[in-house]
């Protein structure tokens, strides 16, 4: 299972976790129906006031019902599963963190490189 800690700096809050949700799951709705399959159907649709038939279809390709914010909230309040919110961060907001790294490296290492092409010029002394 993945490991989660948030540490609060200051302002700033820190989030780590064990990476993989998005390629474990192909949406955010699949990994609330893989946590709330995992943790019993029957279960979970109690603690969503809903039938197991009903919570089994809106999780479910059917477009004909949809699995509703609110009960987003309430799964999350009642299971303590926060995988779904690690996905989203993953998925939203560890991507465009990783491609500013992998650009700001990037520049770190041209930056020899390019103090030399600027020598070569005549540019730079």
């Amino acid at each position: 299972m993945k490991s989660a800690a948030i540490k609060d700096k200051g302002n700033q809050m820190q989030l780590d976790f064990e990476p993989g949700l998005i390629d474990r799951y192909g949406s955010l709705k699949d990994c609330v129906a893989t946590g709330v399959y995992q943790r019993g159907l029957k279960r979970i649709a109690i603690d969503l006031d809903q039938a197991p038939s009903n919570l089994s279809v809106q999780l479910s390709e059917d477009g004909s019902r949809h699995f509703s914010i609110d009960s987003f909230e309430k799964y999350l309040e009642k299971t303590g599963d926060m995988s779904p919110i690690y996905y989203l961060v993953e998925k939203f907001l560890s991507d465009k963190a990783n491609k500013k790294a992998a650009a700001v490296e990037q520049i770190q290492a041209l930056g020899p490189h390019l103090i030399e092409l600027l020598r070569q010029a005549g540019i730079s002394a």
